[in-house]
């Protein structure tokens, strides 16, 4: 099946990369902002109770696989723009959309750990049986992420 011209011009693979962009970008800022945030909360507790720094390290290590959630996507968008197939507006927007999907949800996820984490970490350092409640508000937060990334998979597809 032939392309034409008008489907496929020389700017649509541009439309791609930036989704390619915006999934590894949005999500590294949502990852990062978790990281951070969290981290100030363990360095907080960690000067009065030096045993709860490894049971709070959890906030970064949820945070840190929000960036591999746009990573994910941002290989597979990458792989499938070549030079010799036709790329057309339509695969572009679709791949543009995958990005913004996952980017925009990892982003919300990071925010949403990173505030959880940094008020947890703060909580379990007076009241140890936050913990629980804690990890179920962490995972509930990282599920967004997730989301994000089922629906840029499903748009990856149908490119």
């Amino acid at each position: 099946m032939s392309v034409t011209p008008e489907f496929a011009p020389a700017y649509a693979p541009f439309i791609g990369f930036a989704g390619c962009a915006a999934a590894m970008a949005l999500s590294a800022i949502g990852s990062g902002y978790a990281t951070a945030k969290s981290g100030i909360g363990i360095a907080g507790i960690g000067t009065f109770k030096p045993e709860l720094v490894m049971k709070s390290i959890l906030p970064v290590v949820l945070g840190g696989i929000l960036v591999v959630y746009g990573l994910v996507v941002s290989v597979l968008i990458a792989g499938s723009i070549s030079p010799k197939n036709p790329y057309t507006l339509f695969k572009g927007f679709m791949h543009l959309g995958a990005g913004c999907s996952v980017g925009f949800a990892s982003m919300a996820a990071g925010y949403a750990i990173g505030i959880v984490g940094d008020a947890g970490v703060r909580g379990i350092m007076v009241q140890p049986k936050l913990f629980v409640g804690m990890v179920l508000i962490l995972i509930f937060a990282e599920v967004l992420g997730l989301y994000g990334l089922i629906v840029a998979l499903l748009l990856n597809t149908r490119a």
